[in-house]
């Protein structure tokens, strides 16, 4: 399921001069910023005391290429189209950005028709990619280990809080209202149009909302009265790093071929700008939307997730192998190593150290499926972005566009 149109029976958004924008990841500066270069003003609500505090500064800092979404989906023409707009803004506001290309080895024969289909995927979605043999893979990484491998040349890393800091500097000369440490409280609709939003210290009068909330984007959506057709459930991603002295083994990007039935892209090598070698991460439920470490947790948000069928559905479906073994990689670096060892043979339990987590809004549909793709929902005078995990930074340019289209719709 991608972006949706409005409902049936929704009223057009007026000409508006005047939004609200929630949320201060990239998503919602990059719609900001979008709104605020076609006329409109501006308000930005972020409930932390900073920019970026969540997905957006807890990721992995690729530049996603494309390569692996369904032809034709969001995701994919999005992706492509981000991969080249992020990487001009960056370029252009002076953001660290690299385009080093990666490779995505299979590290078995079972694993080559997925190999493959990611190939003709990659030929699908015009993502300038090529397979290469397992020696031509080690010109690029002489310690890895694989039967087959594709090259992906459009792959990058970037520095994505620091293109949060550019939009930031952007609203601000463009005179947008600009609102840290500021929760929304309460959506109702205006007397006369538009929005009323509710803060702890005032009421804000707007002539439409976009909802750029992330982890808390469904709740969001229930404050303005919508109920959204997919709920949000949180999964941490946990990474390790190389020690220094381990750096040279790893060059670039190198990761393995991903299991097309989970949203996950297997644990990873990543390069990064300061020349540091991130490995992960891996995926398991966290206990508060936003929980970086096991013993971060909610009762409200664990009962949220209790209460919803579609977390039991999917639960039955990947506890056991999946989630299972992903919970023991979380608790034993010696499976952590392992995984890593399969793509890069000589990488040990001595050679990573732990770095640090993220987590991860997943969309998640009453039947238990995961929503796989951006998904956008419209009322009167609103729009609430849903579901938007990662290739959602890459994106984030190319999301704004299309929000932007609706709200002057």
């Amino acid at each position: 399921m991608g972006l949706r149109k409005r409902r049936p029976g929704r009223v057009a958004f007026p000409s508006v001069r005047n939004v609200v924008v929630i949320g201060g990841g990239i998503v919602g500066l990059a719609v900001a910023w979008e709104l605020s270069r076609r006329g409109q003003d501006v308000t930005v609500l972020e409930k932390e005391s900073r920019w970026a505090a969540h997905q957006t500064g807890h990721n992995s800092n690729v530049v996603h290429a494309g390569l692996y979404y369904k032809p034709g989906s969001f995701k994919a023409q999005m992706s492509v189209a981000g991969n080249r707009s992020i990487v001009d803004f960056a370029r252009q506001y002076g953001v660290p950005v690299e385009v080093c290309g990666k490779l995505v080895v299979a590290t078995s024969e079972s694993e080559l028709p997925a190999l493959n289909t990611l190939a003709e995927r990659a030929e699908a979605n015009g993502v300038p990619a090529k397979k290469v043999t397992p020696a031509e893979a080690r010109e690029y990484e002489p310690e890895v280990a694989c039967v087959g491998a594709l090259r992906v040349e459009s792959t990058g890393i970037i520095d994505f809080p620091a293109v949060c800091a550019a939009l930031v500097r952007l609203l601000d000369e463009a005179d947008a209202d600009l609102r840290l440490d500021t929760e929304v409280l309460g959506i109702r609709p205006g007397a006369h149009g538009g929005v009323e939003v509710a803060t702890a210290t005032e009421v804000i009068h707007a002539d439409a909302l976009v909802n750029c909330a992330g982890l808390q984007s469904d709740r969001v959506a229930e404050l303005a009265g919508v109920t959204p057709s997919a709920r949000i459930v949180p999964f941490r991603g946990e990474y390790y790093e190389l020690k220094p002295e381990r750096r040279h083994l790893v060059r670039g990007l190198i990761y393995p071929v991903p299991d097309p039935t989970l949203p996950f892209l297997g644990v990873h090598l990543t390069r990064m700008l300061d020349g540091s070698v991130h490995a992960g991460p891996n995926a398991v439920l966290a206990l508060r939307r936003e929980g970086y470490r096991w013993a971060d947790v909610s009762v409200k948000d664990l009962a949220d997730v209790a209460r919803f069928p579609g977390a039991w559905r999917l639960a039955r479906k990947y506890a056991f192998p999946t989630g299972l073994e992903e919970v023991l990689r979380s608790f034993s670096k010696k499976r952590f190593a392992a995984s890593l060892a399969r793509l890069v043979p000589a990488v040990t339990e001595d050679d990573i150290v732990r770095h640090g987590s993220g987590v991860r809004a997943q969309a998640l549909r009453p039947d238990g499926s995961l929503v796989d793709d951006f998904l956008i929902e419209t009322a009167r005078d609103q729009v609430h972005v849903l579901n938007a995990p990662s290739p959602a930074a890459t994106s984030a340019l190319e999301i704004a566009k299309h929000i932007a289209d609706q709200v002057a719709a």
